[in-house]
């Protein structure tokens, strides 16, 4: 069972409206602003994640996205993996729009909730992942996160993955970085990314980073 037996509604209670509002509208041009960001480096760095999951031994491998946005991330590992349970979950009902769109061959369920209050059982899911955007969250939901992570995810070797930008060089982007942080909440989004491992350790027994090959993003691959 992938669904928590007590849950018949996704959680909301936590959400704020301006947040869900903005990423919404943001939804319209996310793709072309992440386009932007990654340049010719977002299909190498999506696959270096999804490579990373070592799924290829599973048969029917369930696998959730948490934060999806428009699900370029799940609709991934929904190819390479086609007999696999892909889940996807955002807390903007506009960016599952645009991931539904894309998804023609309906491989993913696209469900709108909350990534500090997730609606699925203990231990469902061989892969969790979450990439870029567990700085978006702010502290005390940042860690309701992770551990709703930890609790949803197999134990070895199951695993959740989470990648994270590093903050870019190139100084157009190293700007309108620096706008996304400032709408996000900067002092804690920067405080996060600066404390390289330890808010991971806190919840997690084990902790591995690794960088993708262009160096723009760093990969934590964390087991119970």
């Amino acid at each position: 069972m992938i669904l928590h037996p007590e849950s018949h509604f996704i959680g909301k209670s936590k959400m704020q409206d301006g947040r869900r509002r903005y990423y919404d509208l943001f939804s319209y041009v996310y793709d072309r602003f992440i386009a932007l960001h990654s340049r010719r480096d977002e299909r190498n760095t999506r696959e270096f994640l999804v490579d990373s999951a070592q799924l290829m031994s599973i048969a029917k491998p369930r696998i959730l996205d948490i934060c999806c946005g428009t699900g370029t991330v799940i609709l991934t590992f929904a190819k390479i993996y086609p007999e696999s349970i892909a889940v996807g979950i955002d807390f903007s009902h506009g960016m599952l729009l645009k991931a539904k769109e894309k998804d023609l061959k309906q491989k993913v369920l696209f469900a709108e909730g909350d990534a500090a209050l997730l609606p699925f059982s203990n231990d469902a899911f061989d892969v969790v992942a979450c990439s870029h955007a567990l700085y978006e969250l702010k502290g005390a939901a940042r860690i309701e996160a992770l551990k709703e992570m930890k609790r949803v995810v197999k134990p070895s070797p199951g695993s959740v993955l989470i990648m994270e930008h590093e903050i870019p060089r190139h100084p157009i982007i190293k700007l309108l970085f620096k706008i996304r942080m400032v709408l996000v909440g900067s002092a804690d989004a920067r405080a996060f990314l600066g404390a390289g491992l330890e808010p991971f350790r806190k919840v997690f027994s084990n902790v591995v980073l690794s960088h993708t090959p262009s160096g723009k993003s760093r990969l934590l691959r964390c087991g119970k």
